[in-house]
């Protein structure tokens, strides 16, 4: 009986050697992503890494005669995105040779089949009087001119 329980032990311990062993080998695969994606004239290219990481952006000499500061962004902001979309598309292609049958890398990645993401989009700048004739907002009051702090404690109400 104890060579029964050695056995399997055994064959536990290997299949947790070769899992762990899969799983540094996915994780490799993964953290060597990185996607180029550049305008048709090579004005302008930047490099995505894994989970969408923009890693580099390299412009042309006189980029800045050719766009203005506003056209240069959005074409980094396109291109970016662009190359974040086919880093995500390899990241899913090396998880799905890992994953039980079934399951949905992309879906696992955060990303639906038509390439729409259900994160929450972070760092996104809005103004502050966005909220300016908003319902919600219409009973809290105005400080946005700070004079309350001139005020004296009898004065605030």
């Amino acid at each position: 009986m104890s060579t029964d329980h050695r056995a399997q032990v055994d064959e536990l311990m290997a299949d947790y050697r070769r899992s762990r062993e899969r799983l540094a080998e996915t994780h490799r695969d993964l953290s060597t992503i990185a996607e180029t994606a550049r305008t048709t004239d090579g004005s302008v290219q930047v490099v995505v890494g894994p989970q969408g990481v923009l890693r580099e952006v390299v412009l042309a000499d006189d980029v800045y005669e050719r766009q203005r500061p506003a056209q240069l962004a959005a074409t980094i902001v396109r291109l970016t995105e662009v190359a974040a979309h086919a880093a995500a598309r390899r990241a899913a292609d090396v998880l799905a040779d890992v994953l039980p049958a079934g399951t949905d890398p992309e879906l696992l990645l955060g990303r639906h089949a038509d390439g729409a993401s259900d994160s929450v989009p972070r760092n996104e700048s809005r103004r502050i009087d966005d909220n300016v004739g908003d319902s919600v907002d219409d009973d809290v009051d105005d400080f946005s001119d700070g004079s309350w702090l001139r005020q004296g404690p009898a004065e605030r109400t």
